[in-house]
């Protein structure tokens, strides 16, 4: 991987306005994060955060592999930390940690999964850190498990996504939890389907009105150069049936074929895979994420959004430096992908986009537009130091309810192609901001 690294000019066309909001607050949880590789930073933890209620919870790997579990009230700093009797193998950085509470207070969690069997628990009663076993979902499909994703839906109930599957042949899983019955079951089979030549790496969002809203990049091999295209799905019935943004009833399995394209973006656009999405308040969606468009050396950051009409893109256009995409395992990366959050003020989309760069010290850093059909984005360094190959995942529970930011920072170092690091514990902090 080459890139060259020309600082001073981005951070000109990036500050040419002042990003707003408050003054940025950062906690620490503990001292004692495994730093070795990204594992606990990486961009598709849905979640590393998230709260009930009063109370936000966390989760990450320690500098021993197992998993750590945290709460702490809303209005305090001090975190209680259950140490779990389970551990992964924090050496592989796809093996993170999800959790999520449903809506009777239960924290459900799943760890350590890579094309291998279902690690998941469920808390002994609502409110506890405290685990149960070991269990099954549904019991099928469950022993090539891949990215697992809890989202919670408006009436209290889970989803669950999975890719069942590899890298390049894999296919999307989505269970649901019912809190009266405490039993999953399963509502989609195969969602997605690779039809053996390619897989679906997906993000996902759901909105106010319960809309769950879904994109993708198709990936023919396991070398990242193969990510092309992006592709949307939506349903407004809890995950049973789905149609495009246009109300046309998809016919199951989604495919190649009859996918909807928001962008075509051919291969080896350094498009990068699993980024993120977010639906505001009136179920428009927007997918966060980053490729180089054709004639171009350098990779930027894109907003794809629908206006209700149609697909449009805003090219943020800030970076200037380039770097290539091939191969396969974890890439250390000059940028993190990104997250996303929009908020509507005076009939105005006001969006924020989350990332690290290499450009910007390889600080967490938000750039701001008050008006993104103007694409003007102003930037703001939400750390002082560097973070190494961090990336972001944020309290998304939090930020429905309160319109604040809780976002999971940690400094950690990434070995090109799934190395590790000989690198010492680094502190696991929660850092809060309101736009």
């Amino acid at each position: 991987m080459d890139w060259k690294l020309n600082s001073f000019f981005a951070f000109v066309i990036c500050l040419g306005l002042t990003a707003s909001g408050q003054e940025p607050v950062l906690q620490t949880i503990a001292t004692n994060g495994w730093a070795k590789n990204s594992v606990n930073t990486v961009v598709f933890r849905k979640n590393a955060l998230t709260t009930f209620k009063n109370i936000q919870y966390a989760a990450y790997y320690d500098e021993e592999q197992y998993v750590v579990l945290a709460k702490r009230k809303l209005d305090q700093e001090h975190w209680e930390i259950w140490r779990s009797q389970y551990k992964g193998d924090a050496t592989d950085a796809h093996k993170s940690i999800s959790i999520m509470v449903d809506g009777a207070g239960f924290l459900h969690l799943a760890w350590g999964q890579h094309n291998n069997e279902l690690n998941y628990a469920k808390a002994l009663t609502s409110g506890s850190l405290v685990m149960g076993g070991k269990d099954q979902m549904t019991g099928i499909k469950e022993n090539r498990v891949s990215y697992p994703e809890f989202y919670k839906m408006a009436n209290g109930n889970l989803l669950f996504f999975y890719r069942d599957g590899g890298s390049g042949n894999g296919n999307l899983v989505i269970n649901r939890y019912d809190i009266g019955a405490k039993k999953w079951t399963r509502i989609q089979d195969n969602l997605i389907d690779g039809q053996g030549e390619r897989n679906a790496y997906v993000q996902t969002t759901i909105d106010k009105r319960g809309t769950i809203h879904i994109s993708w990049v198709w990936r023919e091999s396991p070398d990242v150069a193969s990510n092309h295209d992006l592709c949307y799905a939506r349903s407004l019935d809890g995950g049973v049936t789905w149609q495009k943004s246009t109300g046309e009833n998809y016919q199951l399995p989604i495919n190649a074929a009859n996918a909807e394209y928001a962008v075509r973006i051919p291969q080896n656009s350094e498009l990068i895979n699993q980024t993120s999405m977010y639906a505001d308040e009136k179920g428009k969606p927007f997918i966060a994420t980053y490729w180089r468009n054709r004639g171009e050396t350098v990779p930027q950051y894109h907003v794809v959004y629908h206006t209700g009409r149609q697909w449009k893109i805003a090219n943020l256009g800030f970076r200037t430096t380039p770097f290539t995409l091939t191969g396969g395992g974890t890439k250390k990366i000059p940028i993190s992908r990104p997250q996303l959050i929009t908020w509507r003020r005076e009939n105005r989309i006001h969006t924020a986009l989350i990332f690290r760069d290499i450009e910007r010290g390889n600080r967490v850093t938000v750039a701001v537009s008050n008006d993104l059909e103007n694409n003007k984005w102003a930037c703001r360094d939400l750390t002082e130091n560097g973070v190494g190959e961090w990336e972001p995942s944020f309290d998304s529970e939090l930020w429905s309810m309160r319109r604040i930011f809780a976002l999971f920072v940690q400094k950690v170092i990434q070995v090109d192609a799934e190395g590790k690091a000989d690198q010492p514990p680094t502190a696991v902090q929660v850092l809060i901001w309101k736009p």
